[in-house]
């Protein structure tokens, strides 16, 4: 193979893909991932982890912590970027069965995904397995992206963590695998936030309802009031979106109680 061979829009869409999947310090050509991408396109892993880091000049949230990545890039990675961020489910999507392809697996396969209790065949399957496939693009993503540690409390342990939707999956369809949509929360603070007793403003601070506030028992109340009006740690990509943040606070946040 050509050492200087083009990068096929194929090869740009799942190299983001995997951008999208690993922690921003993991780009690296030492790291599993970035090596076995590479073995799977047939490039070098120093030749990927470049690709990731040019993708990285592109993101808004690290040129915010004035991280860079490198200064110069190829126009695939900016007509990639575009494209995902225009319409993230379709990419998402797209990404995975590239990927799969590369691999030589089923969809089901590459992406990992529990196919028990869904139908064999059909458009239902086709459906459910879609859905499966975002879902876990999307749950990936947010956890890389807040380094595997929930936003609030700083919880890290994966099976406490959930990716969090700011607009409910249900109520925005093409922002459902954005991860400017998604928050890292450990499970209970997850809940808190989905029912609108706790909000996150669009200044990245925790805002909790009076339910909350007034809450006597102080083992309860720990786990809430000492997060009050604190800031989230945000994430190293993929900062959350300010007009996700104010639709929740608009329509889910409970202040009234």
């Amino acid at each position: 193979m050509p050492k200087n061979k083009n990068w096929s829009i194929d090869e740009h869409i799942v190299a983001f893909n995997l951008y999208c999947k690993i922690p921003f310090s993991k780009i690296n050509a030492n790291y599993a991932p970035v090596k076995e991408l590479a073995k799977i396109i047939g490039r070098s892993s120093g030749s990927v982890a470049m690709k990731l880091a040019n993708f990285a000049r592109l993101d808004p949230a690290l040129q915010a912590r004035n991280v860079s990545g490198l200064s110069q890039g190829a126009k695939g990675e900016e007509e990639v970027w575009n494209k995902f961020n225009d319409n993230w489910e379709k990419l998402a999507w797209k990404s995975e069965q590239i990927l799969a392809k590369y691999k030589g697996e089923s969809i089901e396969k590459s992406g990992e995904i529990n196919t028990d209790n869904i139908p064999s065949e059909g458009k239902e399957r086709e459906t459910i397995v879609k859905t499966r496939v975002n879902q876990s693009f999307f749950r990936k993503t947010i956890l890389a992206s807040y380094n595997y540690a929930c936003c609030i409390t700083g919880i890290s342990i994966p099976e406490l963590l959930i990716a969090s939707h700011i607009i409910p999956w249900s109520e925005d369809h093409k922002n459902r695998v954005n991860p400017s949509n998604g928050l890292c929360l450990n499970s209970l603070h997850d809940r808190v936030f989905d029912i609108g007793l706790m909000t996150i403003t669009p200044d990245y601070r925790i805002k909790l309802s009076k339910a909350i506030l007034k809450i006597k028992d102080s083992n309860t109340a720990n786990y809430f009031l000492p997060y009050q009006d604190k800031t989230i740690n945000l994430p190293k990509r993929f900062l959350p979106g300010r007009k996700f943040l104010e639709w929740h606070n608009r329509n889910v946040f409970i202040d009234s109680i």
